[in-house]
């Protein structure tokens, strides 16, 4: 399985994908920037994404939305502020920052049983 992880940091990038790893995604792709997300996902056709939302530059709710214009991909999104994706996007599964690993591997379950 593989996943794509938007994160401008590369602490929590590095995090969840040892999370990822542990719960059975093979790979891990990085992407910092809506651009390098939209392209990494058309390239690697990912079975999950998980998403921070403030991007520098750019914000993932915007590339969630290019990404999931063209194709079904289960997303969790990472972040402090989940209200603008509960707003903006809520059929996306959301996970607040600072996260524990037990909340991040239950939205991944959740999110790719549908």
């Amino acid at each position: 399985m593989h996943a794509l992880v938007v994160e401008d940091e590369p602490l929590i990038a590095m995090e969840i994908e040892d999370i990822l790893r542990d719960i059975g995604y093979t790979s891990v792709a990085f992407a910092v920037s809506v651009q390098e997300a939209i392209d990494a996902a058309a390239v690697l056709c990912p079975d999950l994404i998980t998403s921070d939302v403030k991007l520098n530059p750019g914000n993932g709710m915007d590339a969630i939305e290019e990404i999931c214009r063209h194709s079904t991909i289960p997303v969790v999104f990472i972040t402090g502020d989940p209200a603008d994706v509960r707003k903006r996007l809520p059929q996306h599964h959301v996970v607040r920052k600072p996260f524990e690993v037990a909340d991040l591997e239950a939205a991944v379950g959740y999110v790719t049983s549908r």
